[in-house]
């Protein structure tokens, strides 16, 4: 894959015309990574991680997105086996602006917030542009396949290869089996995975190892921002790191005692413990995940 002086992305043979890298900078070759509270978060931005993507799907890798903020952040920080899925991950994306704060203050100026809700049209319309074929899968009944078609209308020619709510209790492994069966037919090259954390990097850590599709990338609430369920704050609150504020306000109910306990935490917790960049020779090995991931 290359870059052109126009800011196209080559990937052998392919192009990727607007929706490729908006500056021309070249790709990143190394995968930098800031720990925060011993979860290795990636100094990315959103064209390098449709960079990244674009080069997993053309060379058929078997990979798998995590994107964080500051509740799924704990939440890994505080489970060993969920930390070690998302510090092996492809990319574990920073989605919030304290992440980008904290990687900024290890020295990585160039880290910036890659957010569920924004990565999911940009990479669809890149979808649209290359072929790419989608599966959606997650969100209350009727959501996923709400969102697969007004995907569809707003990037015509968007391949779309499936689309479903599952139940919210634990699936059988008949059910299991039959959701693999059901979702490898169709050949996705990309599974969204909209379950909230910390449910869907579970369910990615389970269902990885036997999916062939090879990228699979956790969205949270991103189904319900772009079905119209939930409202989405105005820029300027998401660029102040505001955006917890107004959600906070949409659903004081559900996210009242989420944030009351999550902010100040990690807060302390990363005053106790400064982030600091990840050196190669220490973060665990990236890849192919079919070597069986589990996190219980």
């Amino acid at each position: 894959m290359s870059i052109e002086a126009d800011g196209r992305v080559v990937p052998e043979g392919r192009i990727l015309d607007k929706a490729g890298r908006s500056d021309g900078r070249s790709p990143r070759l190394h995968d930098r990574r800031v720990d925060i509270l011993g979860v290795h978060v990636s100094v990315t931005d959103p064209d390098d991680a449709l960079w990244r993507i674009c080069d997993w799907i053309d060379h058929q890798e078997r990979q798998y997105v995590c994107v964080s903020d500051v509740n799924a952040l704990l939440h890994a920080s505080q489970d060993a086996d969920l930390r070690d899925f998302y510090n092996r991950s492809g990319l574990t994306v920073p989605d919030g602006m304290p992440l980008v704060w904290a990687g900024r203050k290890a020295g990585f100026v160039d880290i910036e917030r890659v957010s569920g809700p924004d990565l999911l049209p940009k990479v669809l319309l890149a979808s649209s542009r290359l072929g790419w074929r989608n599966y959606f899968l997650g969100g209350a009944e009727g959501v996923a396949q709400r969102l697969a078609q007004q995907m569809s209308l707003r990037f015509p020619g968007l391949p779309v290869a499936g689309a479903e709510s599952p139940p919210f209790r634990e699936l059988s492994e008949v059910e299991k089996s039959q959701l693999v069966s059901r979702i490898d037919s169709v050949k996705p090259d990309i599974v969204w995975v909209g379950l909230g954390a910390p449910k869907q990097e579970r369910w990615m850590a389970e269902f990885r190892p036997r999916l062939q599709a090879p990228v699979l990338i956790g969205v949270g609430a991103a189904f319900n921002f772009h079905v119209g369920d939930v409202k989405r704050a105005p820029k300027v609150l998401q660029q102040a790191g505001l955006e917890w504020a107004y959600r906070l306000s949409q659903e004081p109910r559900r996210l009242g005692r989420r944030y009351a306990v999550a902010i100040p935490t990690f807060l302390m917790q990363v005053a106790r413990n400064p982030p600091t960049q990840v050196s190669e020779e220490s973060a665990p090995r990236s890849g192919d995940a079919g070597s069986g991931a589990s996190v219980s």
